[in-house]
């Protein structure tokens, strides 16, 4: 279903086969992100990424996008907390075209000094632009508070201190550490070859170097009592943002969270949504999110409520933690639960692009694709005491932690802070 195959420089290819699709999707991943950072050089892996864009020694800027739009595709890129990956879409034909053009990014982008300050500036005033946004803001506040001290707790896109004293030696030598065959992964899906794209990568990427495994900072662990921050701003609804510590990408309970997320946030149909919107009118805006990482995952809730109710959407949020911690979910819902997991999973499979970062995410985090119907069996094989152990193991309030920003009093901020008790 998925063919795999390796340089001898460690370089992996990963691809399948989409017939009659007209697009082709190409990623190419690296083992590099906001994981691989300290606070000295925080942001330097996003800054990295917006300069790949900015020429190289065969492309510049300009042509660089109008080699890829001007044969109807799209362009793009992405960091996270464990990778970088640039992206294609583009019609199956154009392929080699792309696959020049992005690995020229990757392998040999200018970093000149010119363009490492106006995006320098760029970064700057997209980090004051979240901070304006406390609906985006509230997330970073959490994270600090999920994970203190450590890289996951810290902005992807650094902070104003870290960003503006980055130098050129910096990139070159994050570039040179991370950037190399052995920490890279190529996914293409699409109506392609295997050998057509193997003949092509090698040829390209054959010579480059491998160096030796860069590791990042593990997670270690240690909440035991509720952690709270509250941001005081002037605005016309306060937005709040809770987290519990979870489980890494690879455990056993992986889906018995998603199933929970389901349940509680994921869509209209969930308790949240029906208990604090629809019930009592305490939030236009709530949902929930979980996410998972080598060594630690969190199960967020988010929410955006009227500034005097806050208390009360808080007090019902934690209720229904609380209920589904100490009492089944009906076979119906856990029926319901299921239906839509298995169903926004196939359905999310059918497109080339979504498919490439299917592959590539797991390629490079596992170094192995499962396929959808591996995904599928463990799914099914999720009983309803499971998500009862899960959620009663999760949701405890000295596993909690609550940023919320907003125009609270300090008397507010007390009755707040005490439902967490």
């Amino acid at each position: 279903m998925y063919e795999k195959s390796t340089l001898d420089n460690g370089l992996r290819l990963v691809t399948y086969k989409m017939p009659q699709r007209n697009s082709a999707a190409l990623g190419i991943w690296i083992g590099a992100g906001g994981r691989y950072e300290d606070g000295s050089n925080k942001g330097i892996a996003h800054l990295l990424e917006h300069l790949c864009f900015k020429g190289t020694g065969k492309y510049s800027a300009t042509q660089i996008k109008e080699r890829i739009e001007g044969v109807g595709g799209s362009l793009n890129a992405f960091t996270s907390e464990e990778f970088t990956c640039y992206l294609t879409k583009i019609i199956a034909k154009h392929l080699p075209l792309a696959l020049d053009v992005l690995s020229d990014m990757v392998l040999g982008p200018l970093l000149a000094l010119k363009d490492l300050e106006k995006e320098k500036s760029v970064i700057l005033e997209e980090i004051k632009m979240y901070r304006d946004l406390p609906q985006a803001y509230v997330n970073e506040l959490l994270d600090e508070l999920l994970w203190p001290g450590h890289p996951l707790g810290m902005s992807l896109a650094g902070t104003l201190e870290s960003v503006s004293a980055m130098r050129r030696n910096q990139l070159t030598d994050f570039h040179g550490k991370l950037y190399h065959p052995k920490n890279i992964v190529l996914s293409v899906g699409g109506d392609i070859e295997h050998k057509k794209v193997l003949e092509l990568i090698a040829k390209i990427f054959s010579k480059a170097k491998p160096r030796p495994p860069v590791n990042f900072k593990k997670v270690s662990l240690n909440q035991n009592s509720s952690r709270s921050k509250f941001f005081y701003k002037q605005t016309e609804q306060s937005h709040l943002a809770m987290g519990y510590l979870s489980c890494p990408r690879e455990h056993p309970d992986k889906h018995a969270v998603g199933l929970l997320h389901i349940i509680l946030g994921a869509n209209m149909s969930s308790r949240l949504f029906n208990e604090v919107r629809e019930k009592k009118g305490l939030a236009y805006e709530i949902g929930t999110q979980h996410r998972h990482f080598y060594d630690t995952g969190a199960f967020f809730i988010h929410a955006g409520v009227d500034n005097r109710k806050v208390f009360s959407a808080l007090s019902t949020i934690l209720k229904e933690m609380k209920r589904i911690a100490q009492c089944p979910v009906s076979r119906n819902e856990f029926t319901r639960a299921k239906e839509y997991y298995t169903g926004q999973l196939l359905m999310s499979l059918e497109d080339t692009l979504d498919h490439m970062l299917w592959m590539g995410e797991q390629e490079s985090a596992l170094g192995r694709i499962k396929s959808a119907q591996d995904i599928l069996a463990e799914i099914h094989k999720v009983a309803i005491e499971d998500l009862l152990r899960v959620a009663w193991d999760i949701f405890k309030n000295n596993n909690l932690s609550l940023a919320l920003i907003g125009p609270q009093s300090d008397e507010e901020k007390d009755k707040i802070s005490s439902l967490l008790k």
